[in-house]
């Protein structure tokens, strides 16, 4: 994490506090749209942040939830849930939030918003990890990462063999979109060998066109994992104050 010094993110006023024994940030922006909307960061906050940034420009709130190395487990949405509900009560902030799911912040952002749709106005994705088989456990094309994929499946009470059957992946339900009319921008490398386009997050477009669903898509070519984002974030915040 960086840019995070308890009181200064990019210039923005920082509230860093505990919840339920984990770090929390509220980062306010200059003027705050009449409607108190926020973006809420899934993962990393700090990196590669310019659609935050400029979202913070435009008046949206930032909040963010240390809840690392769950990769968006049932237990991980949970604790999601409380903060959310938190926040939204405390800061006195809209309760439709946009979800940005940068890698595997993807199985966070949407499996949250699977569970509570209702509370969801959009999604950025950016890289994002749709498939706990593609990565981290790198079952397909992509070079995977056996450190994360042990913990991974511990995070989902999981083995290497009961996993090959686990149909609770974002691939595996994008259904909700469909009734709740999500928006969705995805920005992703062509060349990604950590989290393939193909196993992720083309599949998630493909659903979205196939369904008439609001979507966004760049695909970055000769683009690997890294970097993530735009260094012009304003297509993505366009789209993002246009639909959520």
């Amino acid at each position: 994490m960086k840019n995070i010094n308890g009181t200064d993110y990019h210039g923005f006023t920082v509230d860093k506090f505990i919840f339920n024994k984990r770090e929390a940030f509220v980062i306010r922006p200059h003027t705050a749209t009449s409607e108190a909307k926020w973006i809420w960061r899934a993962e990393f906050l700090g990196g590669f942040d310019t659609v935050d940034i400029e979202m913070l420009n435009r008046g949206y709130f930032l909040a963010y939830y240390k809840i690392s190395n769950m990769y968006g487990s049932p237990a991980a949405v949970a604790l999601m849930k409380q903060f959310y509900d938190m926040v939204v009560a405390t800061f006195h902030l809209n309760p439709k939030v946009i979800i940005l799911g940068f890698s595997r912040g993807g199985l966070y952002a949407m499996n949250f918003a699977r569970q509570y749709p209702t509370a969801v106005s959009a999604l950025y994705l950016d890289a994002p990890v749709l498939d706990i088989k593609s990565w981290p456990g790198g079952l397909m094309t992509g070079i995977g990462a056996a450190a994360q994929y042990a913990e991974c499946l511990e995070c989902y009470d999981l083995t290497t063999t009961t996993v090959l059957a686990f149909a609770e992946n974002p691939v595996d339900n994008f259904d909700f979109l469909t009734r709740h009319k999500i928006p969705i921008a995805v920005v992703a490398g062509d060349d990604d060998d950590v989290v393939p386009v193909k196993e992720n997050c083309q599949l998630l477009i493909d659903y979205c066109r196939s369904n008439q669903l609001i979507n966004m898509y760049i695909l970055k070519p000769d683009c690997a994992h890294h970097p993530h984002s735009l260094s012009d974030p304003m297509i993505v915040a366009d789209f993002l104050t246009q639909y959520a």
